[in-house]
């Protein structure tokens, strides 16, 4: 599908116009925006726009970093936004000329008609070049859709550390994993929207955007805050995840220790047992009136004493 907005010089809007009559001599610049086109509708680039055949296979062959290339009639952008429900980032590709934008998208996406529709009603804000103010809606809108992703993951967090300072399971910690995951998907797009605002704030090829410099330094700063989030809520998920590892350690170590005390009590237990377990003829204590008696009181004294050392030794302040 094809969408078009144009402007006139006398600053009204269009919207029903055949991309034939986007040349006409009163057209002061236009919005085209492809949507989900068929492949009659992707031809019109190379047939109608002539844009470079490198930057439309770009459009066609996803996944592509977000990123600027520079052409002879236009300015190639790619962005990346998000899929709330996988967190996979989905593409949206500009070309964006001396009077045009052109915006290539083949799903459905939320941030192109918000944008379009606060351009519509605010068009006494709209600049001079009124489709790089198209641009800069365009990016904003996709980057304020990050911020609610964060603050989900942010908050799943505070709660599973909340869970976590009364109890662990393996449960919780296939959450922690799946909510560090999902922030690693977050960073990868976040930091290369990061480096391409920084791209476009730096460059000496988009003088209408030095123009109105302040506006995108204003997206860049949302993404500088992006990445901060970001890198301190997986720091979160590592000190978690280290608690967790300690803890199990310890436990470990405490088990260990029981079971060491344990054995220890029982080996000279084991060993009288074993001794008098043998079925030799000659043992004169087998023949004693109260031999039996005298090796279980000795037992018990064996196994008594060792607790009183261990217990003074402080083997058994495993939880204090």
């Amino acid at each position: 599908m094809i969408d078009i907005l144009a402007v006139t010089i006398e600053g009204n809007i269009l919207n029903d116009l055949k991309l034939e009559q986007l040349n006409e001599d009163d057209i002061l610049w236009y919005w085209v925006d492809f949507s989900s086109p068929s492949d009659e509708e992707v031809s019109l680039l190379d047939s109608h726009f002539n844009f470079h055949h490198l930057a439309i296979e770009d459009c066609q062959h996803l996944l592509q970093r977000p990123k600027l290339d520079y052409y002879d009639n236009c300015n190639f952008f790619v962005l990346h936004v998000l899929n709330k429900k996988t967190l996979s980032p989905e593409e949206i590709d500009l070309f964006i000329g001396k009077n045009f934008i052109v915006s290539f998208h083949l799903q459905e996406t939320r941030e192109i008609p918000e944008a379009r529709q606060q351009l519509v009603s605010n068009m006494d804000k709209v600049w001079d070049e009124g489709h790089i103010y198209a641009a800069y809606l365009i990016m904003d809108k996709i980057v304020d859709r990050y911020f609610p992703v964060v603050y989900k993951l942010e908050d799943k967090l505070n709660e599973l550390d909340n869970m976590a300072a009364g109890r662990w399971s393996r449960n919780l910690i296939e959450q922690l994993f799946d909510i560090r995951e999902e922030l690693i998907k977050l960073r990868r797009t976040v930091n290369a929207m990061r480096d391409l605002l920084y791209r476009i704030l730096n460059s000496t090829h988009l003088k209408a955007f030095k123009t109105n410099q302040v506006y995108f330094t204003d997206i860049y700063d949302h993404l500088l805050k992006l990445s901060d989030m970001i890198e301190a809520n997986r720091d979160i998920t590592a000190d978690i995840r280290d608690s967790y590892i300690s803890i199990n350690s310890d436990r470990m170590n405490t088990i260990m220790t029981v079971l060491t005390i344990m054995t220890a009590i029982f080996a000279p237990l084991t060993f009288i047992v074993g001794i008098y377990g043998m079925n030799f003829e000659n043992m004169p204590e087998l023949t004693w009136q109260y031999g039996y008696f005298l090796i279980l009181g000795l037992m018990l004294l064996i196994g008594f004493g060792m607790f009183l050392w261990f217990k003074k030794k402080g083997w058994f302040d495993l939880y204090k």
